[in-house]
């Protein structure tokens, strides 16, 4: 289980990183900019992403090695 929250909590930091990257820059590289149901609150969702990736670790970090 803390290798799965771990897992999803590196996708979750990748795609938050990629969202910000490709709003400041123009990058094209990541999902958010992919989602039209996110159109126009890319940063916001580039952020939550970037949260959740923290609450991901976090939570990793709490339960013990299985």
């Amino acid at each position: 289980m803390k290798q799965l929250l771990e897992v999803l909590g590196f996708i979750a930091l990748v795609q938050g990183v990629a969202g910000l990257v490709h709003e400041f820059t123009d990058w094209n590289w990541g999902l958010v900019h992919r989602l039209d149901v996110l159109d126009g609150y890319e940063v916001y969702a580039s952020v939550a992403l970037l949260v959740l990736a923290f609450a991901l670790f976090a939570a990793a970090e709490s339960r013990k090695a299985d």
